[in-house]
């Protein structure tokens, strides 16, 4: 049975990758990095912000010590949130979505690893934020996607309190990275991939893929857990 849905952010409720990456970019370009669209859907996305700059670190691009990281990530949230403000906006269908599964009573959350204030300025913007009971973010996470922590988090907060707990198997997870989605079967949860950031064959391994979340039906979903 459905008992919950929890959503990726970036790429599944917000058309905002392309903002991060040029976020990033302009954080990165004083050390004479740039970090290529191609470049950042195959290696970076899915990854939180520490987790980026790690790696860039251990690629001997960006020539700095791991204690000065918060700093760069407090650099990019900057200039993130100007972008956002002006530039950030909810993809196609997303709102809709939303709302349909609130009216069916479903509770919503969002695991992503993104940061919780570059969550919250988005859906404070589109008036979304109180639809969610539960936001894992990026910041809250030791270990990003495919790593199944955030999921594994999502689902021990959206049980606090209850008297009868969700299963994993319960819930259904939308996703547009296959990073994602591992990170959502390790959790033992069910998977829709949405085709906003990575063609369906890169997808294969999600139980459903669309390529819009207006084509999906709560019975769609009912389906997975049935």
């Amino acid at each position: 049975m459905l008992k919950a849905v929890i959503f990726d952010f970036d790429g599944v409720i917000s058309d905002s990758e392309i903002l991060h990456l040029r976020a990033f970019n302009q954080v990165l370009a004083p050390h004479d990095i740039e970090i290529t669209t191609q470049e950042y859907y195959k290696v970076y996305l899915g990854m939180t912000d520490v987790d980026c700059y790690k790696l860039l670190i251990r690629k001997g691009l960006l020539k700095i010590g791991e204690e000065k990281i918060q700093g760069f990530v407090e650099k990019k949230y900057h200039i993130f949130e100007k972008l956002a403000r002006t530039e950030g906006h909810l993809i196609e269908g997303a709102r809709d979505f939303v709302l349909m599964l609130r009216r069916n009573k479903l509770p919503l959350a969002i695991c992503s690893g993104s940061l919780m204030a570059e969550i919250e300025l988005i859906l404070g913007q589109a008036r979304l934020r109180p639809f969610f009971t539960v936001i894992v973010s990026g910041d809250q996470m030791k270990k990003s996607k495919p790593d199944p922590q955030g999921y594994l988090l999502t689902l021990q907060k959206l049980n606090r309190g209850r008297q009868e707990p969700i299963l994993a198997s319960q819930c259904v997870v939308i996703e547009d990275s296959h990073w994602g989605l591992e990170a959502a079967i390790a959790a033992g949860m069910h998977t829709i991939a949405v085709t906003n950031s990575y063609d369906a064959e890169q997808l294969a391994m999600a139980e459903k893929i669309v390529t819009r979340l207006s084509e999906l039906s709560i019975s769609d979903l009912q389906k997975l857990c049935a």
